[in-house]
């Protein structure tokens, strides 16, 4: 930090969380940390939830002929095909159309709905629906909707600026009035909180209707600028209570007053950040250094295997790439995973239990008992919120419940989006690219060809490995800052299985003892035991000293043959 907080708007309230943002990032310094007031707009919304039933006979031959029949049937037709009576047709389907699962347009043509298809589907018809009010909430500043149990009450903060004094909002929020039933569906899932519409609970939402009753909400936003010098550039967060966002796109658009916020002109913004920018972090550079100290070691260590090494040596060294097709994708995909000794990395766009199948997971504990972490990522989407085919809630309790023997969780599954790439790094000695989604399809299933590279070359391998460690880096990152914040140990424990998986077990425990978390002691003496096991920890290594300094915190000790170390 550069800057005292005498030279820069920064509200007394906001002190503590800036301190914060510049004491876990060094390369961020704020230049001004502002309370506003916003208005969002709160609508009730009635919904009708239904549970769900095993169809009958007759409800089952309804919905096969409003599925099968073209043109559809009418009552009379179907209860003619069947030999009933046509009252006992009519009786069910005005049932079912009080569901919502047939069409009410034509009364006498058997027709299923959208929410008809989606139960016949599982064989199943809802239950008379119970009505519940729930509160939806625009909100302009990131165009998002929202929704609570619970009307969101006016705070009493007009001595507070008007955002929009500082921000250009649009009025093109998003309208309850505007979804449709599946997009409520979709954000009513994203609020985990609600329990509305829940499909594995056998809830449903089967219908909603906006009232005609929109009332306006004042409610506190703080902004917070930055500077930051790796990037030079400027980055605008805003919180409101627990929930931190970027206004990135805003920022982009320029959209926010930055003069305004920092109570600055163009060429004083431009001065403050040239100073920034020449002023010797001392942390940042420490980091710098050991970088560049890295990078000269393995040029050394490179330069010495190639003047001592044979010419056959090196060129086994050099590698190859190798393309597979078909069913010799799944067969490689195998082998790799079972010789891996230390680490893989997975991404795929996708997730699915055609692949990640029963056997899969026992290849995968397999690897877990001998000491292999397993880390994976996926999404295709740029926003979690906007990802279609999400990776089924059965399927990621398979994988996280592949344990170490200390019990830990050796597969690290997170969603981190933005990416179409199907790929591969197993022990960073062999990559795996191509065509075929790694963990959603089978190639050997001969419904269209698919390819991939086998991957050996040093250098193409480390680039590789360098970009996806990177992005679980940064996950660890985020999810070790949430979990301080709300003093989270299940994510605490995430973010640590992360950065020993990634060979940073400095890192780890540099950051639990830096937040003196005593209780992780233990927890990071069970994730290098996984090191050791693999052999990746070898017992010269400096984590042995460690090991045995942190017994007494934490009641553990080293397996009996490494007591001697």
């Amino acid at each position: 930090m550069f800057l005292t907080s005498s030279d820069r708007p920064i509200d007394p309230e906001l002190e503590n969380i800036v301190e914060e943002i510049e004491r876990k990032s060094p390369s961020f310094s704020v230049l001004a940390a502002r309370q506003l007031r916003y208005c969002v707009s709160q609508t009730p919304v009635k919904i009708d939830i239904a549970k769900s039933r095993q169809l009958n006979i007759l409800e089952d031959f309804i919905f096969r002929a409003g599925v099968e029949f073209d043109p559809p049937a009418t009552e009379d037709e179907l209860a003619t095909v069947l030999g009933l009576d046509p009252i006992f047709i009519k009786n069910t389907t005005a049932t079912l159309r009080n569901l919502h699962t047939l069409e009410t347009e034509t009364k006498s043509v058997i027709k299923l709905t959208s929410v008809g298809q989606e139960f016949y589907r599982d064989r199943s018809v809802p239950e008379a629906p119970e009505t519940q009010t729930i509160y939806a909430r625009s909100e302009p500043l990131n165009n998002s909707l929202s929704f609570a149990s619970s009307p969101t009450k006016n705070e009493e903060i007009d001595h507070l600026p008007n955002l929009t004094d500082y921000v250009v909002v649009d009025d093109n929020i998003k309208s309850i009035s505007r979804l449709s039933l599946s997009e409520l569906r979709e954000l009513l899932i994203q609020n985990p909180d609600l329990r509305c519409h829940s499909p594995e609970d056998g809830k449903f939402v089967t219908s909603f209707k906006a009232e005609d009753i929109t009332e306006t909400i004042w409610q506190s936003l703080s902004l917070i600028v930055i500077f930051d010098v790796l990037e030079n550039d400027f980055k605008v967060q805003a919180r409101e209570g627990k929930k931190v966002f970027w206004l990135d796109d805003l920022l982009a658009e320029d959209k926010i007053n930055l003069n305004a916020l920092c109570q600055l002109t163009d060429e004083e913004i431009k001065y403050q950040c040239r100073e920034i920018a020449n002023h010797q972090n001392a942390e940042v550079e420490k980091r710098v250094e050991i970088i560049r100290q890295k990078a000269l070691d393995n040029l050394r260590q490179q330069q010495q295997q190639s003047s001592s090494e044979s010419t056959k040596i090196e060129a086994i060294e050099a590698g190859t790439a190798v393309q597979l097709r078909g069913g010799k994708i799944s067969q490689e995909l195998a082998n790799i995973l079972d010789s891996a000794k230390h680490q893989v990395l997975i991404y795929s766009p996708w997730i699915s239990e055609r692949v990640v199948n029963d056997r899969f997971i026992k290849r995968l504990q397999k690897l877990a008992n001998k000491g292999v972490w397993i880390l994976i990522g996926y999404g295709i989407a740029k926003d979690e919120k906007d990802q279609e085919r999400r990776i089924p809630e059965r399927v990621k309790e398979k994988l996280q419940g592949v344990l170490t023997p200390e019990g830990i969780p050796a597969v690290q599954v997170f969603w981190l989006g933005g990416s179409h790439a199907k790929e591969l790094i197993a022990d960073q000695k062999i990559h795996l690219l191509g065509s075929n989604n790694l963990l959603s399809f089978w190639a050997g299933s001969g419904l269209w060809d698919e390819s991939v590279y086998k991957v050996t070359i040093p250098e193409q391998v480390q680039q590789a490995y360098e970009f996806y460690a990177r992005r679980f880096q940064l996950k660890a990152e985020e999810l070790w800052n949430i979990s301080l914040e709300n003093k989270d140990i299940e994510l605490a424990t995430q973010a640590l299985c992360l950065w020993v998986a990634l060979e940073m077990e400095d890192m780890a425990l540099e950051r639990i003892q830096a937040n003196d978390w005593e209780e992780l002691y233990s927890l990071w003496i069970s994730l290098v035991r996984q090191g050791i096991r693999a052999q990746k920890i070898l017992p010269d290594s400096a984590y042995f000293q460690q090991l045995k300094e942190l017994e007494q915190l934490s009641g553990q000790y080293l397996p009996e043959k490494f007591d001697k170390v």
